[in-house]
């Protein structure tokens, strides 16, 4: 493999440029947003992890009027358009400011968050307080503001003021580039202050957003489309672009030809398959695009260790919250659906793309539309879907291997801790007294409250048994070796000086059901596996269960 300088974590332009980093050219983007100028808001909703940030980053070194940029664009293909860079690179006033890391488990805290990325924007611009353009009352709250000591009304004008203050300096119009826009009202939603942090977010928007002549356009960004209403108030020339119907969706992520051109310059061709099953999968739009923070993880990985597996690197970097904060009062329904969409299927659904965060939970649809917009799930391109569907309705799937390797896990530990808290004194009675019927009817009962996935295969019912013990005082052994062979499942209750052998199969078709758990016993006895407990306990119970789908029959030796 070729040593690339591969930028993980860097999401700054100029610093790729300047250090020599590999970039996948994405200053095409500078084009198709510039095509229509009446356009004065452009809100730009993607995932997590899919480039906003460098994007963002990218349009300021572009249009800041501070800068000197040429020899940052200087190869790349927005260089080719002459006409456009003479009128628009490093001509205007540009104000970059994220969101990012306003969060807080109080009001207040985040609050003063929010205050202090405004507090740093300004100390950026204290050559406003030296220009003679700016009036002397400007300057005032200018210099609050940048000391820290401006009050909420301030905090709330203060973008607007900036612009005011900015286009009177240059005599220009300012450019505004917010990153992560919505982080403030998401982490307040989560935290218990949404209807105080929404009255900031709120006005500060509004007063710099509506009917703001100071203002030649603004480019926002963030993970989901807020409803205009809730936060946008009155703002006029509002275009979005989001993952379901939008022109710039090559330019966030890596298409098939960059990821191409990517392995090509490393040499790393071998492992073109691993991604594209691992980091593929995500349809915007009508394009196909693999996600840039695995790909690039997942080189730099195997730069440093040909050898590496795959890893969940997208999962280690988002909040995946949401997925259980839906499963925990999962109805049959969404259940069913998770069901469909864990076996590699896909489900017909409604997604509303206008949310407003308190009220993500009010209906089911909501929980499917976050789930597409924030990158969980994709749609089924039109070639692939086999019925019709619905209008207003998508088919979604879950994109990749890393996605399904989410919610397995979100699964898994809904499932251990939601067994913890369940009764299951009356199963662990009938294990060790031997009720047959009673053992079946309490694991059936257990079977309807779970999320099965993986067609059904017998690990998952390995692990679904395992889990009903765990954390209850038992000893569990999975798979290891007794006797002649290894037992799906061993339980050792060290107190009352007992074991149980559990055999586990999968039956074709519920009529089966009988024999296979005469198959599990015979196996049990052919190899073994009581044995190795006959010397350290007097009571040994041998178990034979077999499952279909959510039903189960129980048989005793």
């Amino acid at each position: 493999m070729r040593n690339l300088n591969i930028p993980v974590g860097v999401s700054d332009f100029e610093q790729i440029r300047r250090n020599g980093y590999y970039y996948v050219d994405k200053t095409g983007m500078i084009a198709e947003l510039l095509e229509e100028e009446s356009t004065a808001v452009t809100l730009i909703t993607r995932p997590r992890r899919f480039g906003k940030t460098l994007g963002m980053s990218m349009l300021a070194s572009f249009f800041d009027i501070q800068r000197d940029s040429t020899a940052l664009f200087e190869g790349l293909e927005i260089s080719g358009n002459g006409e456009l860079c003479g009128k628009w690179m490093n001509q205007y006033p540009t104000i970059f400011l994220s969101f990012k890391d306003v969060d807080g488990l109080t009001f207040q805290s985040a609050y003063d968050m929010l205050s202090a990325a405004v507090t740093d924007l300004y100390k950026k611009h204290l050559y406003l307080l030296d220009s003679g353009k700016v009036n002397a009352y400007d300057k005032e709250i200018i210099g609050r503001i940048a000391a820290g000591q401006a009050s909420v009304t301030e905090i709330k004008k203060g973008l607007f003021l900036l612009t005011e203050a900015m286009n009177a300096h240059y005599e220009k119009p300012v450019i505004l580039l917010l990153d992560e826009y919505d982080v403030p009202a998401a982490k307040a939603s989560s935290r218990g202050y949404y209807g105080e942090m929404l009255e900031v977010v709120r006005a500060l928007m509004s007063t710099v957003l509506k009917d703001n002549s100071h203002l030649r356009l603004a480019v926002l960004t963030g993970c989901l489309q807020i409803a205009k209403e809730s936060i946008f108030t009155g703002t006029n020339n509002f275009v979005s672009d989001t993952i379901a119907s939008s022109g710039l969706n090559e330019y966030f992520g890596f298409t098939q030809q960059d990821v191409d051109r990517l392995l090509a310059d490393a040499d790393a061709a071998d492992y073109a398959k691993t991604i594209k099953a691992w980091y593929d999968g995500y349809h915007f739009g009508r394009v196909d695009v693999y996600c840039p923070w695995d790909v690039m993880n997942y080189l730099r990985d195997i730069k440093r260790n040909p050898e590496a597996k795959p890893a969940s690197y997208w999962k280690n970097t988002s909040d995946n919250a949401i997925i259980r904060s839906f499963i925990e009062y999962a109805g049959s329904s969404i259940t069913g659906k998770l069901e469909t969409l864990m076996a590699g299927g896909s489900i017909s659904q409604r997604i509303e793309e206008n949310l407003t965060y308190d009220y993500l939970h009010a209906s089911e649809d909501n929980f499917w539309s976050v789930l597409y917009l924030t990158g969980y799930l994709t749609r089924v391109r039109e070639q692939d879907q086999r019925e019709p569907l619905a209008e207003g309705c998508f088919a979604l799937r879950i994109p990749n291997a890393e996605i399904r390797d989410i919610f397995e896990t979100t699964v898994q530990l809904w499932f251990s801790d939601s067994a913890k808290g369940w009764n299951r004194r009356a199963l662990f009675d009938a294990v060790w007294s031997g009720e047959q019927e009673k053992l079946t009817e309490e694991i059936r009962a257990l079977l309807r409250m779970t999320i099965s996935y993986h067609d059904y295969r017998e690990d998952f019912y390995h692990a679904f048994l395992a889990g009903i013990f765990a954390g209850a005082g038992y000893t569990v052994e999975s798979n290891r070796e007794h006797g002649e062979g290894r037992s799906d499942v061993a339980v050792l209750d060290s107190r009352g000086d007992r074991a149980a052998v559990f055999e586990v199969k999968y039956a074709k078709s519920p009529e089966k059901m009988e024999a296979c758990c005469e198959e599990a016993l015979r196996q049990i006895d052919r190899r073994k596996y009581a044995e190795d407990f006959a010397d350290t306990c007097s009571q040994v119970f041998c178990y034979g269960i077999a499952f279909y789908k959510k039903r189960c029959l129980v048989r005793r030796k």
